[in-house]
């Protein structure tokens, strides 16, 4: 498949300009043009608006962008692969998958320790939901994912080892100068009036099973399309959103959190395949779980606790 025009539309989303695109890939303005509107009669639907700065992605086009921009990452990996083995350099690329929230801080951090003891590794890391990860480490594509039991939880699959690393405890994060910022743990009660902002099925059916069990409803209005767009909700002040805990020590400075009293848990498992296992794979799981410290709100830490499961 020549990736040339998905290219070109994911450059024009970026830069918000025509002209930009053409000046950065070296083609003329009418070529890029000629490709936004192939693309748009290929999937019969606008793909890119103009506005008063430049053009935008629609709906639709937002939606192909995301999937377009990791086609494209996939595929430009996929040829440094095979030029590292034309070229002599053929070890192969430690490929970790892991959920957002342990994307931002826990398997960087580990892999950063892999790297010190090791030297130099190339790696690459894929965030994406718990569901998703456990299949691609099926297929082959990942030695490794960070993963959780959030609903659905996870499947007994024969064909993954699954080692837990720790419990890990949601928290409320609320935007700077909330009446409840700097309180200790509250009751999820008192948080009934306020509206809640979500980016997963797993995360809402927490605070909803959670709410329940308090006798109140949580109202989710507001849906986000990923983490950083709920943290964005909560900044600005128009939701707040329940969180994983190990997320706080990556949050970022306009955000701030409150625990919950009984809050909802989930638990944290590297998964791995049982066979053709990678040799740094190992280390890897060593050090994180030597790492992962479970988050509690009131300043103590759990002892994280591993083991092997079927």
């Amino acid at each position: 498949m020549d990736l040339t025009v998905w290219r070109t539309f994911v450059t024009v989303c970026r830069l918000g300009s025509l002209s930009a695109a053409a000046t950065e890939l070296h083609h003329t303005q009418s070529a890029v043009s000629r490709q936004i509107a192939g693309l748009e009669r290929q999937f019969g639907v606008s793909l890119v608006e103009r506005h008063a700065r430049g053009v935008r992605p629609t709906a639709a086009g937002e939606v192909f962008r995301r999937h377009a921009v990791a086609t494209l990452n996939e595929a430009d990996r996929a040829v440094r692969a095979v030029r590292d083995v034309r070229d002599g350099r053929g070890d192969r690329p430690l490929a970790i998958g892991a959920t957002p929230s342990l994307a931002a801080g826990l398997v960087p951090e580990a892999v950063r320790d892999l790297l010190r003891r090791e030297g130099p590794v190339r790696w690459s890391l894929v965030p994406a939901l718990s569901a998703p990860l456990h299949s691609r480490v099926v297929a082959g594509d990942l030695d490794l994912a960070v993963i959780t039991d959030a609903p659905p939880g996870l499947p007994a699959d024969p064909r993954v080892e699954r080692r837990f690393l720790g419990l890990d405890e949601m928290v409320v994060v609320l935007p700077l100068g909330h009446p409840r910022a700097g309180d200790g743990r509250v009751p999820v009660a008192a948080l009934a009036d306020e509206t809640w902002t979500e980016d997963n099925d797993g995360s809402a059916a927490l605070l909803r099973r959670h709410a329940a069990r308090a006798g109140v409803d949580a109202r989710i209005d507001l849906t986000a399309a990923d983490l950083p767009g709920k943290l964005a909700l909560v900044a600005t002040g128009h939701a707040i959103a329940l969180i994983p805990g190990v997320l706080t020590r990556a949050l970022r400075a306009d955000v701030t959190t409150v625990g919950l009293v009984d809050p909802p848990s989930r638990g944290i498992y590297t998964i791995t395949p049982r066979r053709d296992l990678h040799p740094l794979a190992a280390p890897l799981l060593d050090l994180l779980a030597g790492a992962f410290v479970p988050h509690r709100p009131d300043g103590s830490a759990a002892v994280a606790r591993s083991c092997t499961t079927d």
